[in-house]
């Protein structure tokens, strides 16, 4: 009777809590002055942006490289003694611009590189445009030795600008000349509303020039400029992704403090920074490559600027003494939408979906199903209304596990009968516990089996979150970005320990989620701790604990979205357990049933003579080895 009281107060208590949260939903919908206040708000975030754009942090002013006095004409005349015949080309500094629709790019005369990269659609979460390269945070360039026994950089030297148009597209010409007829290229072509730059590399007339029998390398180095309000989070998604060997896709390590490697057979590079990112790919592959990546962030902090330090060094090869490479820049969005436009270069898989059959649910079910709710629906109650679909379709999952628990509470007084039988014999017991399962037809490993089936779904959901570009800055209810944490309490003082694993802040999500799992916890083990406490067995009761907990504190820093999802779907399957013990299942007729299958006589499979051999040529070995 007591069972009974628990189990209708726990429904009250879920529909409670379920009708409290469909109230907020309803509550917090934005009325029409509601959304012109957000546009209004919008429209001041973007003059702040436009405001900011000029602000430098000193960090990086200080690391900004040392410019040539033009004004000085010994500085000049240093610089054209040791560039040798490059010296042609006037020291001229200043940029050029390349902009389109959605991306602006100041290439520089000095080393012919681009040293702006800006996303003009997008703003950091403290309302700062989105740049992918600014204040010398990146280099490009190429080492080379001329037959003067010069040792030069492209960095170096001074390039020649001409913008022109090709159409629609807009072309600019860097040289660094020996003369009017002999050069060194870089040439950029932005067409409009694209996010990838061809870029191709060429030399005319220096096959007297450069030294072939010295290594010419390519050389791009970057340090990721941090965008998300948690640099630790936004960190664990930062990695340099490369395609090699066949398309095979590689990373290096997002964790450990510097990671080195040696590659063969390499058709593109991401410097992946989460929800941006930069890359370079290549029409003829780099034979090899020395990538690396180093880690810059040591703690949760807003004074951190940086998330990783990339490097590459790729050898280029001369075709009849000259350079010939075509290749692409692509400074956007990490967002399946737009890079799955650049198939021919496949770099929609340096989105890490994850890896196998879970990558692959991500990417072609969860990613295009939710891209459908969210065009219609507000982005959190698409992932509400995801979350329910997908927790109604593994319904039945969830039905054969709880029919194999009830069935094993069934068994709990015959099992309790035959431990105390045979609590001196393990081998006598276990012996005797495995007929009594066959007898009943039931098996340990049927409530085990329906939980593996929902593994590569709850794994697909949990790397769709943190991968999913379109969660970006939507909010929901007190969540300002889905995409982030949704705190609703914050402290400056850093506190040892706590602040280390916890953060200085208080979020609301994983606290509801956390409570979910609680309860949910409770109805799965609680059932199993009904049963006797097997030796080697995990204590059932400390898990129950354990996993709310590290939620808690674990998915206090994670995307708001991802601990939504996790309560609503423990929420849910809460609602589904109670109604398949309280309205489908019948203990009495399933009791009936396991001693009608006593009834029935029972052939053993393979795999159950085989087991039950083994534990009587064991039982018989023990009793030999007593005599």
């Amino acid at each position: 009777m007591e069972e009974k009281k628990l189990d209708i107060n726990s429904i009250i208590g879920f529909v409670l809590i379920f009708g409290i949260l469909i109230f907020m939903f309803y509550q917090n919908q934005p009325t029409p002055e509601e959304l012109e206040a957000q546009k209004a708000e919008q429209a001041k975030i973007e003059a702040e942006a436009k405001a900011k754009e000029t602000e430098v942090p000193k960090v990086l002013e200080e690391e900004a490289p040392a410019t040539i006095n033009l004004q000085d004409s010994v500085a000049v005349a240093s610089y054209k003694s040791s560039v040798g015949a490059f010296g042609f080309t006037a020291a001229s500094e200043g940029t050029s611009v390349l902009e389109n629709e959605v991306l602006y790019l100041e290439v520089a005369n000095k080393g012919g590189q681009i040293v702006e990269a800006k996303m003009k659609n997008f703003v950091t979460y403290d309302s700062v445009p989105v740049y992918l390269v600014k204040d010398a945070n990146a280099d490009f360039g190429i080492n080379f030795s001329t037959n003067d026994n010069r040792v030069l950089s492209t960095k170096d030297l001074f390039f020649e600008p001409s913008l022109t148009k090709s159409g629609d597209n807009q072309v600019l010409s860097m040289k660094a000349k020996v003369d009017n007829n002999r050069f060194l290229e870089y040439r950029y072509e932005m067409k409009p509303n694209d996010y990838l730059v061809d870029f191709t590399i060429r030399s005319q007339g220096l096959n007297g020039v450069i030294n072939s029998s010295r290594p010419i390398d390519l050389e791009w180095n970057l340090k990721g400029i941090r965008h998300g309000k948690s640099v630790k989070y936004e960190n664990r998604y930062t990695r340099l992704t490369y395609n090699h060997e066949d398309d095979k896709i590689s990373k290096l390590s997002e964790a450990s403090e510097l990671d080195e490697e040696t590659e063969e057979d390499i058709k593109w590079l991401s410097y992946r920074q989460h929800f941006f990112s930069s890359i370079l790919a290549t029409d003829k592959h780099f034979k090899s490559a020395a990538l690396s990546s180093k880690n810059l962030v040591e703690e949760e902090s807003k004074e951190t600027l940086f998330t990783k330090e990339y490097a590459t060094k790729a050898p280029l090869e001369l075709q009849g003494g000259e350079l010939s490479q075509n290749m692409h820049w692509y400074y956007g969005p990490t967002d399946v939408k737009i890079l799955d436009d650049y198939k021919d270069l496949g770099l929609v898989e340096s989105i890490p979906f994850g890896w196998g059959i879970f990558g692959w649910i991500n990417r072609f079910v969860f990613t295009p199903f939710y891209d459908f709710l969210s065009s219609f629906l507000p982005f959190g109650i698409a992932i509400i209304v995801m979350t329910i679909l997908v927790r109604l379709a593994l319904s039945p999952v969830t039905y054969k596990s709880y029919l194999s628990q009830a069935k094993m509470k069934v068994l709990k007084p015959e099992i309790t009968e035959l431990n105390e039988k045979y609590k001196d014999n393990a081998m006598k017991k276990q012996q005797e516990t495995m007929k009594l399962y066959n007898k009943a037809g039931v098996s340990p490993m049927s409530g085990c089996i329906p939980a593996l089936l929902q593994l590569p779904i709850f794994y697909a959901l949990f790397m769709f979150f943190p991968t999913s570009f379109a969660l970006r800055q939507k909010s929901f209810l007190w969540a300002e970005d889905l995409a982030s944490y949704d705190s609703i309490f914050e402290w400056s003082t850093n506190i040892p320990v706590i602040s280390s694993f916890y953060g200085n802040h208080v979020s609301l999500f994983p606290i509801l989620a956390s409570v979910a799992i609680f309860f949910y916890m409770t109805m799965t083990t609680g059932q199993s701790m009904q049963m006797q406490q097997q030796p080697g067995m995990p204590n059932m009761k400390f898990i129950m604990y354990l996993s709310p907990l590290i939620m808690l504190i674990f998915f206090n820093n994670y995307a708001s979205g991802l601990s939504l999802y996790y309560f609503i779907s423990n929420l849910i399957t809460i609602f589904i357990m109670l109604a398949i013990k309280n309205y489908i299942l019948d203990e009495d007729k399933i009791h009936a049933q396991i001693q009608e299958n006593k009834k029935k006589p029972k052939k053993e499979n393979k795999f159950q003579k085989k087991m039950r051999e083994m534990m009587e040529q064991a039982e018989a070995q023990k009793k030999a080895g007593k005599r």
